[in-house]
């Protein structure tokens, strides 16, 4: 049986990875971001296709199936962030709002393409939105048995605490996640990083330019060696805190420049962990913030996985958005796990 898989929104491939590595074939993936290609073409083996969802053609996807593909697959994850639990706290910028219809534009391919299996992955503020709910419907509409779920990352091996909604769809009949990790077995930071050479802030490993720590300045490092593994800057002397802290209005930000703990899953592995001042993202005991590799890792890309192309002339910025925007690769191998038990579950042999 030829089954093939096409990702929408497809970045730097982590969805994409985790589905191939699972046993699914992915053909290709679609993203307006072409900085994403090098990493995701290099890391898989699909074509990446550089197009906006918005201005694809209604026969486009269907012509990037192989002709003799007997099931089709399509999975995606439309960018998350009008509906992040940030954007919900804050103005939200004029390109998130453009962001906020890709959902529709998702559920228009459905449609047209027809597969026969379909995966979503996204916030998990997104179910309180009603794109979700005309999602939903035109799943329902297209015939589609589906379920979904709010994961909790350490619970599928991924070792930080970050939770996301999976939704799978089948034109076969009920499907359904595989099950969960036990507590006790949560990978942990020691689990995912541990063993990577020492580096000191500022500097990068000469056998793996991506493990990189951006450079401290004086305070910062005075400040990172006075904190605690699971802290916060409440630890700190008086004289290391900044004049918002000193106030009222700072107590609610406790995890900013805090320490990971070697022992627990690391905290959400955002778009801006290579900065120690912008969450817990200190390393549990070296003085610096967490390298770029050491943020891969933690969102379970591989140690080997490729992101740049060229090693010494790019912008830790841009990796680290990069990183921070893509879907885990073990949600990845659950998601296409998950599809092939129900393939065969109904008589569907790959």
């Amino acid at each position: 049986m030829e089954i093939n898989a096409i990702d929408l929104f497809c970045g730097v491939g982590g969805l994409t990875y985790g589905v191939q590595k699972a046993g699914i074939n992915v053909v290709a993936g679609f993203d307006f971001e072409s900085s994403c290609q090098f990493a995701y073409e290099h890391n898989n083996k699909a074509k990446f296709v550089h197009r906006n969802i918005k201005e694809l053609k209604d026969d486009e996807l269907l012509s990037y199936y192989p002709a003799d593909t007997e099931i089709k697959i399509m999975i995606g994850c439309a960018p998350c962030q009008p509906f992040s639990a940030y954007s919900h706290r804050y103005k939200e910028s004029e390109s998130k709002r453009e962001k906020m219809d890709l959902l529709d534009y998702f559920g228009k391919q459905i449609k047209l393409v027809k597969p026969d299996i379909v995966s979503m992955e996204n916030v998990p503020q997104l179910v309180r939105e009603p794109i979700f709910e005309r999602f939903l419907e035109t799943l329902t509409d297209e015939g589609y048995k589906f379920k979904y779920k709010i994961a909790f990352a350490p619970a599928y091996g991924v070792p930080q605490n970050r939770k996301r909604l999976l939704l799978l769809a089948s034109k076969f009949g009920d499907i359904s996640f595989e099950e969960e990790l036990d507590q006790n077995s949560y990978p942990t930071v020691r689990d995912a990083i541990f063993n990577l050479p020492k580096i000191e802030a500022g500097q990068s490993d000469p056998l793996d330019p991506l493990h990189r720590s951006r450079k401290l300045s004086v305070l910062n490092l005075e400040r990172i060696k006075n904190s605690k593994p699971g802290g916060t800057w409440r630890d700190w002397d008086e004289s290391l805190l900044p004049n918002c802290y000193k106030k009222k209005s700072g107590a609610s930000f406790g995890s900013v420049y805090g320490r990971l703990e070697w022992d627990k899953p690391s905290s959400t592995i955002t778009t801006q962990f290579p900065g120690y001042g912008n969450g817990r993202f200190g390393h549990p005991e070296q003085n610096r913030a967490l390298s770029l590799r050491e943020g891969a890792i933690l969102q379970s890309f591989p140690r080997s996985y490729q992101f740049i192309e060229d090693e010494k002339n790019y912008a830790v910025s841009k990796i680290a958005m990069q990183i921070g925007n893509a879907v885990p690769p073990k949600l990845g191998e659950v998601i296409g796990r998950s599809i092939i038990k129900h393939l065969e579950k109904v008589n569907v042999k790959k």
